[in-house]
């Protein structure tokens, strides 16, 4: 069965996403956030926040944020999550949840550009970076114009504390189950992309964030790509995943599957 590639693919761009966890009245609940219709990857879709890594992301001043030992090798990447996260849905993953003032204070710093350490310099806040968990790695398949090579993180939300988008990638966020947010797509009410509905997959049968955690890999580094390929078969063409990968199904019929 031959794959669909093309002479040279576009190189992807290093980038994080976190998925913040809590327990609520449907059982395990997530973090999503609506992206803008205008943009131009995902227009209107529900994702994750996250994006691609920024040169501050890997200042070596991080380092001293990591609480024992020797940081791993991804820290520029759980930067990049959680400050990506910050910026697009108000909340930082940080180690004891901020006073609303502090919160405030650093919601307003990110909305006026301020550099993501200086702004939680001022307001005191800690990182949680050694709380956060890889669940698995995801690299846009070859064929698109714009391509990312992901680290998808899970991590447990500090207690209390809401999102407030910020009104430029994001104009919406909400916690909900993996159930809802796939029968909603099901039901023509929701755009996810593939990497994001393959998640709610893999979590939709966790019932609280300690079985969601219990999914995330424990071998360190990073993680084996998975790079879902396009292949032609006697039944139409499909996306098919590397065999081992955690995530079923292992084959989507391209009709099926949306990239961005």
């Amino acid at each position: 069965m031959p794959e669909t590639i093309p002479e040279s693919p576009v190189q992807p761009r290093p980038a994080a996403t976190l998925i913040l966890l809590r327990d609520g009245p449907e059982g395990l609940e997530l973090l999503v956030m609506e992206r803008h219709a205008g943009l131009r990857f995902a227009p209107g879709a529900t994702v994750f926040p996250g994006g691609r890594l920024e040169e501050a992301d890997h200042d070596p001043h991080w380092r001293n944020r990591w609480p024992e030992g020797d940081p791993p090798a991804d820290l520029a990447h759980r930067v990049a999550a959680v400050r990506e996260c910050a910026e697009e849905c108000g909340l930082p993953l940080t180690r004891d949840p901020l006073a609303p003032a502090a919160l405030d204070g650093l919601r307003r710093a990110l909305a006026a550009g301020e550099v993501f350490a200086e702004a939680l310099a001022h307001t005191g806040a800690v990182p949680a970076f050694d709380r956060m968990a890889v669940l698995a790695r995801w690299v846009t398949p070859e064929m698109l114009p714009r391509r990312f090579d992901t680290l998808f993180f899970l991590a447990a939300a500090p207690d209390g504390q809401q999102p407030v988008c910020d009104g430029g990638e994001a104009v919406g966020a909400l916690w909900a189950s993996p159930r809802r947010l796939l029968a909603e797509e099901e039901a023509g009410r929701r755009r996810l992309v593939f990497a994001t509905r393959m998640t709610l997959l893999r979590l939709a049968g966790c019932a609280d964030v300690a079985a969601a955690m219990a999914c995330a890999r424990t071998d360190g580094g990073f993680p084996p790509p998975i790079l879902p390929r396009l292949v032609e078969t006697p039944a139409g063409p499909v996306f098919r995943l590397p065999a081992g990968c955690g995530f079923l199904p292992l084959e989507t019929s391209a009709e099926h599957v949306r990239l961005g």
